[in-house]
């Protein structure tokens, strides 16, 4: 078992000068630490556990905490844990002992072979060459996953206490093979927006991100075939005035074929994402007024 881990080996929070507009900016899925105990227990590469993460949506987002936002980034490699899970959501068939009975042994993710602790990784490869004790997944769940938890949800209501109101964003990246309908003729989209089908954000804020994304010559689709994840979906409650929205951005924009590097246009590709960024943060000051917010305390 891997020893206990501190909250800055777990995660890194980027913070703004001043933190002065009423968004979280969130990437679960960047983190790129493999712990030994992986490594040991698996028959893959440490390149082959990294096929998982969203390489890189960290820094195409950074620039965008200069606009007076923060940004919260995973540094445990999603292999190890996934944070956009339940905190339970295990495969009884990975472990050598019984799971307790509030475990979720049924999702769909986990018959995916991506629960919490994944049976494989992005590409169907299986990780563990054995199977692990429930002691395992417990330790990760309160040594990762419940402080980077702590320190999303502490962000998120720092935010709405100071600000009134709330948009998360939480960012990913997709394969370039996505298809929209099931149908592998479809062209695949630059980008994804997932609000849970507008149940955790509002149309107006799904729309305005929409809108500038498009607006930088990139296409779009709304919630096919990414709606959103365990956090949008727990964190997105908008008639209390907390949004949260699903960013997934095709790889094939920022990296080259093997998936592995930076391709020549990432850095074209950041400075876009800032520009919607400038864009959707006036957009959501003058929504976030429309709809009846008002700032609660001076910055």
């Amino acid at each position: 078992m891997d020893p206990n881990w501190s909250d800055n080996e777990c995660f890194e929070v980027i913070a703004p000068e001043q933190w002065i507009l009423p968004i979280v900016l969130n990437s679960p899925h960047s983190g790129t630490i493999i712990p030994a105990s992986l490594r040991q227990a698996s028959n893959l590469s440490p390149s082959e556990l990294r096929r998982s993460e969203d390489r890189f949506v960290d820094e195409l987002f950074c620039g965008c905490v200069a606009s007076g936002v923060p940004l919260l980034k995973a540094r445990i490699s999603r292999a190890y844990i996934d944070l956009n899970r339940e905190p339970y959501e295990l495969d009884p068939t990975m472990f050598e002992d019984q799971l307790p009975l509030h475990a979720n042994t049924t999702s769909p993710r986990v018959i995916a072979g991506l629960g919490t602790i994944p049976r494989m990784v992005g590409d169907g490869h299986t990780i563990y060459s054995r199977k692990l004790k429930y002691a395992d997944a417990l330790q990760r769940t309160e040594n990762v996953y419940r402080p980077y938890h702590r320190a999303l949800s502490s962000l998120v209501a720092t935010a709405y206490d100071r600000l009134g109101f709330v948009c998360l964003i939480d960012c990913h990246s997709m394969p370039p093979t996505a298809t929209i309908g099931g149908s592998s003729n479809c062209r695949s989209p630059d980008v994804v927006l997932g609000d849970r089908h507008g149940a955790a954000c509002s149309n107006e804020i799904t729309q305005s991100l929409k809108d500038a994304f498009e607006a930088v010559g990139l296409r779009v689709r709304l919630n096919h075939p990414y709606p959103g994840g365990f956090i949008t979906e727990t964190y997105g409650l908008p008639r209390a005035g907390r949004h949260a929205i699903q960013i997934e951005l095709n790889r094939a924009l920022y990296l080259t074929s093997n998936g592995l590097e930076r391709n020549k246009n990432f850095n074209k590709l950041k400075e876009k994402i800032e520009i919607v960024f400038d864009e959707f943060a006036t957009a959501i000051c003058a929504l976030a007024e429309s709809l009846g917010y008002q700032r609660r305390a001076a910055e």
